[in-house]
């Protein structure tokens, strides 16, 4: 079973409403936006971040970029830093590498969402591919995954 249709049977279970879009081959989360007609506002991108053994998925929007210093006073690990698609592609065996949904709770990892990111009503997501995205409201978002909120990113 593809993430995508994995998300959409967990969507579904959930009774959220989403609309899954498909768009030509994008790789940066800038791309996507311009490819989906959102502001990058509104596009939850995805970074992995790794801290000893552990790896920690982080979603801000595409206008942001993480500052590192910031992020690790966030999760109490000064070691913390970006992880490279090497180390956490055999973590999502079902997606293409750098386009895994923001779903952390479906891969059992711990998800923190930049605080700006809470100012969109609704994102725009990959699906497990370079030319799949799911819409929906970030309330719902929210809801599902449960994630820890904080600042630690930057305006691009």
């Amino acid at each position: 079973m593809t993430i995508l249709n994995k998300l959409k049977e967990f969507l579904d279970k959930k009774k959220v409403k989403y609309a899954v879009c498909t768009h030509p081959v994008v790789y940066t989360s800038q791309e996507v936006a311009a490819a989906e007609h959102v502001p990058g506002a509104q596009l939850a991108k995805v970074v992995m971040i790794r801290a000893n053994e552990e790896f920690v998925m982080v979603v801000l929007p595409a206008t942001q970029r993480i500052v590192v210093e910031k992020l690790s006073e966030v999760l109490g690990k000064p070691e913390a830093r970006l992880a490279t698609e090497e180390e956490f592609k055999g973590l999502f065996p079902q997606c293409e590498t750098g386009a895994m949904p923001p779903f952390g709770n479906l891969y059992d990892l711990p998800v923190y969402v930049d605080k700006t990111l809470t100012e969109a009503k609704e994102i725009v997501f990959r699906a497990g591919t370079h030319t799949d995205t799911v819409h929906m409201k970030y309330k719902d978002f929210t809801k599902l995954v449960k994630p820890t909120v904080a600042e630690f990113s930057q305006h691009l």
